[in-house]
């Protein structure tokens, strides 16, 4: 009996034991079968492949990582929609950036260290005589000379002559560009100004000659009245004087005028030549208020002169003599609210200053710098005669001294230029 039970107790065991492997076969089986989906789904996520998920298991630790990984794959595809429409819109972004800059009239280039083209535009491309991108990779200078011997990273607004196309002019300017890289790569501006040159040669030359034929008659006026108030001609009557003195102060502003526009002519043409004198300046300002008082005396003005010691200065007298005169003529013309002009001398460390003052309208500080553009003219704005180019010319003239004529202005209280001049 025994025997038996002890048998059975064996049976029982092992067929416990073989109910157990089956089950946990049966559990292993699953839990591959899961790990294969798994290894699949990370499989075709890594090749690009963001639809494929895996099938929910109704089995609450499999469960929660199955949500997870199926979330994040949808995130991914989420995530690659995002990208791909910014990388369109870039590419649209570029195009229309590509397609503005190649519609530029101006050439643009893209150079490295060593001046060898990274990238130009169509434009270059035909003044340079190549199609499409040949230049890349050549080197700039095998297409373009610059007129002087400045470096090419510090070239601005410099004549550049591109062989190709030799009868254009251009100019060119050059920026560094700053990346992040350490690479030093330029951007190279060329604009054809052959057009402009033209038109600002023809304007210059019609100036000139229309200038030059107009001085003649005038001149010859200022004659014909110098000898009616002279009585040449027999007497005149009163009236006739006056109308005349004003016909001979009109016939003077028509000279100077004139002569402005010659003298700013000549400068384009063969700069300031100057002939340097010693001058001793309390006299020869002085000599040239008593020219000049006269026509202030007209305006009811009167011109004072307080001079510092009598200084000594290398100037071109007859230049230097036009710039004050100018700068007092101009004061004149706009201080009809006061009856003065003071006139100071004085020294700075390395240079002497000659300052006109005038107590009238003023200059706006918007205006203050533009006063010394060509042919800007404030006259033009209360209806006097006036070019523009007086001030402009007499800041020529005092550059070329190696000075400079500086403002200080307040609208309705006083004006002050100042000439400074080296001692």
């Amino acid at each position: 009996m025994l025997w038996y039970i002890l048998n059975l107790s064996i049976i029982l065991i092992f067929l416990v034991l073989f109910l157990f492997a089956r089950q946990t076969n049966r559990r292993w089986s699953k839990i591959n079968d899961y790990l294969g989906m798994v290894t699949n789904t990370v499989n075709s996520v890594r090749y690009g492949n963001l639809s494929t998920k895996i099938e929910e298991i109704n089995h609450p630790t499999y469960k929660n990582v199955t949500e997870s990984i199926n979330r994040m794959v949808e995130t991914l595809n989420d995530r690659e929609k995002m990208i791909v429409e910014y990388q369109s819109e870039l590419m649209r972004q570029n195009k229309l950036l590509e397609s503005v800059i190649n519609s530029l009239s101006d050439g643009i280039l893209i150079v490295n260290d060593k001046f060898n083209i990274l990238r130009a535009t169509p434009k270059v491309s035909t003044w340079f005589g190549c199609k499409g991108q040949e230049i890349v990779g050549s080197n700039i200078f095998e297409y373009i000379q610059i007129s002087d011997d400045t470096p090419l990273e510090r070239v601005k607004n410099k004549d550049v002559f591109i062989k190709h196309t030799p009868t254009n002019n251009f100019i060119m300017n050059v920026i560094k560009l700053t990346l992040d890289d350490d690479k030093k790569r330029y951007v190279i501006l060329i604009k054809d100004v052959t057009k402009e040159r033209e038109i600002e040669t023809l304007k210059e030359d019609f100036v000139a000659t229309l200038t030059h034929d107009l001085k003649v008659p005038i001149v010859a006026e200022s004659n014909i009245i110098n000898f009616l108030l002279n009585g040449t001609f027999g007497e005149i009557t009163e009236k006739q004087e006056l109308a005349l003195h004003n016909m001979k102060k009109s016939n003077e502003e028509l000279v100077e005028l004139v002569q402005i526009i010659l003298e700013t002519y000549k400068i384009k043409e063969t700069g300031i030549k100057l002939l340097k004198e010693n001058i001793m300046l309390n006299k020869f300002i002085c000599d040239i208020i008593e020219n000049t008082q006269p026509i202030a005396n007209n305006s009811g003005i009167t011109i004072y002169f307080t001079p510092s010691r009598d200084i000594k200065v290398t100037a071109d007298p007859l230049q230097l003599e036009r710039v004050i005169k100018n700068l007092i003529s101009n004061a004149i013309s706009h201080s009809n609210t006061k009856d003065r002009i003071d006139i100071k001398t004085g020294e700075i460390p390395g240079f002497i200053t000659i300052s006109i003052i005038d107590y009238g309208q003023g200059i706006p500080p918007e205006e203050i710098k533009l006063i010394f553009n060509k042919y800007y003219s404030a006259a033009k704005k209360f209806r006097k005669i006036g070019t523009g180019l007086g001030l402009y010319l007499s800041q020529q003239i005092v550059k070329s001294h190696g000075g400079e004529i500086i403002v200080e202005s307040e609208e309705n209280v006083r004006t002050e230029f100042c000439i400074k001049l080296p001692m």
